[in-house]
């Protein structure tokens, strides 16, 4: 269809200049005509452009809904010629041939059609939608989606239409107004394009399930799509491989990502706005793409506000760790490092160290990257290593912004450390984060960074490691038998190992059927003492200074989980593949 179409759309004010131009520069990226274009990017509905089609060529368009077409008419086309052409025998009357069709220029299709019947063919024209999803009904049986993990109804639903679009790219909002999304579903949604309806429901059921990660995963053969949720993956749907570029390029609109750009990563963030019973909310969403062998990766983690626990007392802290660890961030100066793996509970543990020292006379200043929660009364700034603002760089203007103290996201390289290192010994509270296994590799890490031990020990006040564990399901849980030599393997003293009685979930409708709901902190908690000073100084790491620490009242990672275990509060499979002995 010529950009005639376009300026005819135009004139009738049925699109924007903006949404033309982006139709136009999506046809370039991706091929076909602006038509198919204008459709895929939610600018005009489907049914619309097969009138339009219809129109231009002296076709008639219909609904393909208010027909039932007979057994003996579809036999005479094949189900491979059928979805091959994107065509659909609707009646024969003699030697007249009467198909449904989405492109009525396809005179390859008329005339393979023609020659497999003998009969001459009149064409009808009909949108994508309604042709794929006809193939899908009288030719597949049915136009199922894939898998659903109890994903309900509206999912279902969302995943035949999204098919029954023909797996082209489907955005409704061009990207400069995409940060922000007014999500529905259901009804509201009906007049969405179906790449629209069913990014809307996903995000929309990930939202209902307390998901912390949303995994949009190309194959050779099909699209994955799992659910974070309570730090285990579970999949929810593998629609055809040919939905890919529908559902990652909505994203990518949405995300104000680059869409025409497939070879290099990206980072964006979305805003949802939705309506939860009378209440309406907000969620941040950060989004990642990664180019793979088969597609881009798409990642999305979820960021709501409302569930961020700003009360270190609810995180999950034994009393004593909790009391070293609370005694440590309100020291007027030195070091606190939270050291953990990805999705440990790093960023929850500061946000609530910061919150709890947030107040009118203290001047708290941030860098992070990215920057996941806004905290009223705190400075963030946001770290951008494209344009030079680096950590360091940002931690080196900071210090000329009269800190109190400083919330450092990550100590990433030496320039860094040695700055953060420099603030805590020159009247400043600075609290961070390391990548290490436990407490005591902290000082190794640092170490290993080239900052030397007088500046570690004189600097560092206490280092925080955490895991994060599922907790048992409160509807479900019910005891199990464990052998008091069993719990003693596991690191229980023999009197405890007599007295403890493990939980389980069986699952439930409230877990759906896991047997854990939510999660909660194991924390080992290194306070240094003088008397781990002197050893630091000294050279001492590893298992050395982590026997000294436990000596002197460290709790560790696997005995904050026995703990829990003892109380219920979660198992022994959490403890045992968080933690080691």
């Amino acid at each position: 269809m010529s950009d005639r179409l376009g300026e005819l759309l135009l004139e009738k004010r049925r699109i924007t200049q903006t949404q033309l131009e982006e139709a136009r520069a999506f046809r370039e990226a991706n091929g076909g005509d602006l038509g198919a274009a204008l459709v895929q990017l939610g600018f005009l509905p489907a049914e619309e452009m097969a009138a339009l089609r219809g129109a231009q060529y002296g076709v008639r368009s219909i609904d393909l809904s208010g027909f039932e077409i007979e057994s003996a008419v579809l036999e005479l086309i094949p189900a491979d010629t059928a979805r091959k052409h994107r065509i659909v025998p609707l009646r024969r009357s003699g030697a007249t041939l009467t198909v449904v069709m989405t492109d009525p220029r396809d005179v390859a299709a008329l005339d393979d059609v023609r020659f497999r019947t003998g009969c001459t063919v009149e064409p009808l024209v009909a949108s994508e939608a309604a042709v794929a999803a006809a193939i899908a009904r009288y030719y597949d049986g049915g136009p199922g989606a894939g898998e659903a993990d109890g994903g309900g109804r509206a999912l279902d639903v969302a995943v035949r239409e999204m098919e029954a679009s023909g797996g082209g790219p489907d955005e409704a909002q061009s990207a400069d107004v995409a940060r922000d999304v007014e999500l529905v579903a259901g009804d509201e949604a009906r007049g969405q394009a179906p790449a629209v309806r069913l990014v809307n429901v996903i995000l929309t059921l990930a939202v209902q399930r307390d998901v912390s990660d949303i995994h949009v995963e190309p194959y050779e053969r099909d699209l994955r799509i799992r659910f974070r949720i309570d730090g285990v993956l579970h999949q929810v749907m593998t629609p055809p491989q040919r939905m890919r570029d529908a559902i990652t390029s909505r994203l990518k609109v949405m995300a104000s990502l680059d869409i025409a750009e497939r070879r290099v990563p990206q980072d964006g963030r979305i805003r949802i706005r939705f309506r939860d019973g009378s209440a309406k909310k907000s969620i941040d969403l950060r989004v990642s793409s990664l180019p793979t062998l088969f597609g881009e990766k798409i990642v999305l983690r979820l960021l709501d506000h409302a569930r961020l626990v700003l009360d270190m007392t609810k995180l999950g802290f034994e009393e004593a760790s909790l009391r070293r660890f609370t005694e440590n961030i309100h020291r007027p100066w030195g070091m606190v490092l939270v050291t953990g793996p990805t999705g440990s509970g790093k960023t929850s543990t500061l946000y609530s160290s910061i919150a709890g020292l947030n107040s009118s006379d203290t001047n708290i200043v941030t860098a992070e990257d990215p920057v996941e929660f806004n905290i009223e009364g705190v400075n963030q700034v946001q770290i951008r290593e494209a344009i030079g603002l680096s950590f360091a760089t940002v931690l080196r203007a900071l210090l000329r912004q009269d800190p109190n103290v400083i919330l450092v996201g990550e100590i990433r390289d030496v320039e860094t450390a040695e700055i953060a290192v420099k603030a805590a010994l020159t009247g400043h509270l600075v609290l961070s984060t390391l990548h290490t296994n436990d407490a005591p590799s902290a000082v190794s890490r640092l170490l290993n960074m080239g900052i030397e031990p007088f500046l570690i020990a004189g600097s560092v006040n206490l280092i925080c490691a955490q895991r994060l564990v599922r907790r048992v399901c409160g509807a479900c849980a019910a005891p199990v038998a464990a052998s008091p030599a069993s719990l003693v393997e596991i690191g229980f003293g023999d009197d405890e190992a007599r007295m403890v009685t493990p939980m389980k979930g069986s699952g439930c409708d409230a877990c759906n059927g896991t047997g854990y709901k939510g999660r909660i902190g194991l924390y080992e908690v290194l306070e240094v003492t003088d008397r781990l000073r002197e050893r630091i100084l000294a050279g001492g790491t590893g298992r050395g200074l982590r026997a000294a620490a436990i000596e002197e009242g460290m709790l560790t990672l696997r005995r904050s989980g026995l703990r829990k275990i003892a109380q219920g509060v979660t198992s022994i499979d959490e403890v045992t593949r968080e933690t080691v002995r």
